[in-house]
């Protein structure tokens, strides 16, 4: 049994590997979209419905302004790319949640939520374009999905999703890809996906007419906000502060290029 599930999995990695768009890294994703965009919908709207929405008409605005215009781009991208029908899965929505916390993320189909604690970090409009690029791209390069995807080898459910799951496995998968992860093991596969969308989302910011200098300097205001002796890197599911500005800074001029390169007119 334990060879017929490894030779399930190897086979499973073989057929299911593709290449993220832009940066061309190699992915395993074996769960489809169909099975995927319901739940984050759903998902997305209970959260809407047990969280305040911010009162500030202008930060409100600006996140939807924002959101509007990185989306664009990606959409721009996917349907230049041979990408139309992913482009035309995207059901894009921005909101603002009154939440003290510093944060932000996109679920599969472009589904957003900027919390209020994070506004001061971002400070202006391209840093809140260089947190939307980046929460987007997670979303673009499918890192839940392949998080859900390695976490199906991990526990040897390969062969049971290829023929369906139960319930509550979809659901402990879900909480895998979109919850906190725990294991240290996972860790740096996270930081990958961290640096990753960092990239994604300077040229979707570029793209979108931003300022890509902006995303290092956001990273430069919640390190300060941090202070020192903060979480190692090596045990956090992010990269360090100090890393992430000195990559974002090197990329700028290949994300500069990309973008020009990228940013052609949608094909209808």
């Amino acid at each position: 049994m334990k060879k017929l599930i490894a030779f399930a999995c190897a086979s499973a990695f073989l057929v299911q590997c593709s290449t993220v768009p832009i940066t061309g890294r190699k992915r395993l994703n074996m769960v489809s979209d169909s099975k995927v965009l319901p739940a984050s919908f759903a998902q997305y709207k209970g959260f809407l419905e047990k969280n305040k929405l911010s009162k500030d008409k202008a930060k409100t605005n600006q996140i939807k302004r924002v959101g509007k215009r990185i989306s664009a781009a990606v959409d721009r991208f996917m349907r230049a790319n041979g990408m139309v029908a992913e482009a035309n899965s995207y059901k894009w929505e921005f909101n603002l949640v009154d939440d003290k916390t510093v944060n932000a993320w996109c679920l599969p189909g472009g589904k957003v939520v900027f919390y209020t604690g994070i506004m001061p970090i971002c400070a202006n409009e391209d840093g809140v374009a260089a947190v939307m690029g980046h929460e987007v791209a997670h979303a673009f390069a499918k890192h839940g999905q392949e998080r859900m995807s390695n976490a199906m080898i991990q526990q040897g459910l390969a062969v049971g999703v290829a023929y369906g799951t139960r319930n509550n496995k979809n659901s402990q998968l879900w909480n895998m890809a979109y919850g906190i992860g725990s294991q240290v093991g996972m860790l740096k596969f996270s930081r990958n996906h961290e640096t990753e969308a960092d990239k994604l989302g300077l040229v979707f910011m570029l793209m979108a007419g931003y300022k890509g200098e902006e995303a290092a300097e956001v990273w430069v205001r919640m390190s300060k906000r941090g202070g020192k002796g903060g979480t190692p890197e090596f045990l956090s599911t992010h990269p360090s502060n100090e890393t992430r500005i000195k990559t974002l800074r090197a990329f700028l001029p290949e994300a500069r290029q990309l973008a020009a390169k990228y940013n052609v007119p949608a094909k209808k």
